[in-house]
């Protein structure tokens, strides 16, 4: 396959991966709806930072209006990701030296906005778990149709587990093999200790030998056989064995093999490869349909923020 078909398709891939996980959030918030959103991990370099954007994009790309923001004040990576560096920060808006909508920046993807970090910031989990906080985000939840925080990770601070306890919900990326079975152990039950909603569990960087068989399906309709579905659920059981038993996950992602190319400031510059979507056991009624997220900012466009 030519190079440049085959980052297409893995780029496709890691997007219809990320719209599944936007699904799965949607279907465990039909009855309360989940707006607020943090990502979390146990221990760095588990792709946390490129699922949360994303995320983001795959909302944004439903209708709705999004905003994404750098809530990790010690490592933040987003605005270098994005190629966008704003002049003010999430402190800057928490002291009130400026206000949020002048903080915001617009991204090249239609109804997606940034709200970055001040580097250096003292006593992050102080500023994530204030009043002050409290109120930006119920602000930005009226503002906005999802507000999806990238926040440090939680086996090393403290960070994500006090914002965890404003936001609708908490997301633990994993990355199997990477963090001891201890280590997500104790940053689930940190979480939990905290009173934090924690939706479920995201499988990063898993390699899906049965992508092959579902891009051919969906898209030249190629010869594809019961092997590639089989190899599929193959991953979905060893991406699951890495879990702590207590923490009673089912899969309901997709598994995607990407290897992404050099993107556009649009997009992450950096490359990642994996993603498989899981989510607690709480189970979907049949017959429910979804509301269109984006609706109340058709009727209330004044609410959106003039960037």
């Amino acid at each position: 396959m030519p190079k440049k078909s085959k980052a297409t398709k893995n780029l496709l891939e890691v997007q219809n991966a990320a719209k599944t996980l936007f699904a799965n959030i949607r279907f465990q918030s039909i009855d309360e709806p989940i707006t607020s959103i943090a990502l979390t991990s146990s221990v760095p370099d588990e792709g946390k930072t490129t699922t949360a954007w994303y995320l983001a994009q795959a909302a944004a790309t439903a209708g709705n209006q999004v905003l994404l923001v750098e809530s990790d004040m010690r490592r933040r990576s987003l605005a270098s990701m994005l190629q966008i560096h704003p002049q003010e920060g999430l402190f800057s808006v928490l002291t009130g030296k400026t206000r949020a909508q002048d903080a915001m920046v617009r991204t090249a993807v239609p109804g997606l906005y940034f709200l970055d970090a001040e580097p250096s910031i003292p006593n992050p989990p102080d500023l994530l778990a204030s009043k002050r906080m409290r109120q930006l985000n119920d602000q930005l939840k009226i503002d906005f149709d999802y507000v999806i925080y990238d926040t440090p990770p939680v086996g090393t601070f403290v960070d994500a587990a006090a914002l965890g306890t404003i936001v609708d919900g908490v997301i633990l990326v994993v990355r199997p093999g990477v963090p001891k079975r201890t280590d997500l152990q104790l940053a689930y039950e940190q979480l939990e200790s905290a009173g934090a909603h924690v939706l479920g569990l995201c499988a990063t960087f898993v390699e899906g030998s049965g992508s092959e068989y579902y891009y051919s399906y969906y898209t030249k309709g190629e010869k594809h056989s019961k092997e590639g579905a089989l190899a599929e659920e193959a991953n979905f059981a060893m991406a699951s064995d890495q879990l702590p038993a207590s923490m009673h996950t089912s899969n309901v992602g997709a598994t995607y093999n990407a290897s992404l190319p050099q993107v556009t400031p649009a997009t992450p510059a950096n490359p990642v490869t994996t993603a498989t979507a899981t989510k607690s056991a709480k189970q979907v009624k049949p017959g429910i349909s979804v509301p269109r997220e984006g609706a109340r900012h058709a009727q209330n466009s004044n609410k959106i923020p003039r960037l």
